[in-house]
């Protein structure tokens, strides 16, 4: 028997609009806990990114509205398993019905990850699935692929294809570890722009001489002009930039800026859709981002914990994918064809942070 989980009234109808499905499915079985006796724990990668930020206070606010208890944890970096770890064994104690969790390293977190769920623990990836995607129960996420697509092809439409052939492409990823957020977003940005990807499920195996490197940025400002500055020192004409998140275009910016190259030659793109970064998509410090909806993630992962604390309910995936799908828009004040998106004015009415 299947039942529809249907979104809380309190979201707004915008939000319901733009995210990918209307509803989630879950299977449900019998009747278990009350509301006041429900945990929901929360893990992020860290507590300064401003997606982490909107998505902790998303979970808040649902929590609250549903009567549930929550807690929330957060890594002293992005990339701080160890933390990670220790909270989830925190949550284990404490005797939490959930877990929603965004896993720094998604393959060493696993052992740890199967002893809450051996726990009766409902653990949730959100936006980062785990390797494999199964060690966790579910996963509410961004089409991370999709979101890296979209701004591959605006920058190949963006340049034309004869100008993109000659192109020279930085790459500003977040960790060497690989994540599995990580490696969606750049293999699909090279997708989109038309580089032959190899294994999906891998990065740094292409040999497409437009790659100008892979730098680690951390996901951080710093670490996305660091890497910019030894981009630039690999090559000097580089005019495409892929960046893992909006703090790490930021930073890049400040790099390009510092090199003399501020000029319009080099295209920024990006993918979060927080209000800083849309503002810079409006200044015409990135040329286009993919926005997702870190509130959605969060609220729907609290109130799927909740239904599976009080019957057994168990999230579902999106049809067709192996998780389920939060949405993701493209915003860019240079549109093209063949390609839709909305503008940095619209996506200031949906942005976070």
């Amino acid at each position: 028997m299947k039942t529809l989980f249907r979104l809380g009234a309190a979201r707004s109808a915008t939000a319901l609009m733009l995210a990918a499905p209307a509803a989630l499915i879950l299977a449900a079985p019998a009747a278990w806990a009350q509301d006041d006796d429900i945990l929901v724990g929360l893990i992020t990668k860290t507590d300064t990114n401003p997606f982490f930020a909107k998505m902790r206070e998303g979970a808040a606010a649902k929590a609250e509205e549903l009567g549930v208890k929550f807690q929330a944890f957060a890594g002293k970096y992005d990339g701080d398993n160890d933390t990670q770890i220790t909270a989830i064994e925190n949550l284990i104690a404490a005797g939490a019905d959930g877990i929603l969790l965004l896993a720094s390293d998604t393959k060493a977190i696993v052992p740890t990850v199967q002893k809450a769920r051996d726990a009766g623990i409902l653990v949730i990836a959100l936006d980062t699935p785990l390797e494999p995607i199964d060690a966790a129960d579910a996963t509410f996420a961004t089409d991370n692929f999709l979101a890296g697509e979209m701004i591959g092809q605006w920058a190949l439409k963006t340049l034309g294809e004869e100008a993109a052939q000659s192109a020279k492409i930085a790459f500003l990823d977040a960790h060497e570890s690989q994540p599995t957020v990580d490696v969606k977003r750049d293999q699909g940005f090279m997708e989109g722009f038309g580089i032959d990807i190899k294994n999906p499920d891998r990065r740094d195996d292409e040999d497409d001489p437009r790659i100008v490197g892979h730098e680690m940025a951390g996901g951080s400002e710093v670490g996305g002009r660091d890497g910019m500055e030894t981009l630039l020192q690999k090559d000097y004409d580089v005019n495409v930039v892929y960046t893992i998140n909006e703090p790490t275009a930021a930073g890049a910016w400040e790099a390009l800026k510092g090199a003399g190259k501020d000029d319009g030659s080099v295209l920024i793109t990006s993918v979060d859709g927080g209000c800083p970064g849309v503002r810079n998509v409006q200044d015409g410090v990135i040329g286009a981002t993919s926005m997702q909806f870190p509130l959605l993630m969060a609220s729907l992962g609290v109130e799927a914990v909740v239904a599976h604390a009080k019957d057994g309910t168990m999230p579902e995936p999106s049809e067709g994918l192996d998780f389920y799908n939060t949405g993701v828009k493209l915003v860019t004040d240079k549109p093209v064809e063949g390609l839709e998106s909305i503008t940095s004015e619209e996506a200031l009415e949906l942005c976070w942070g």
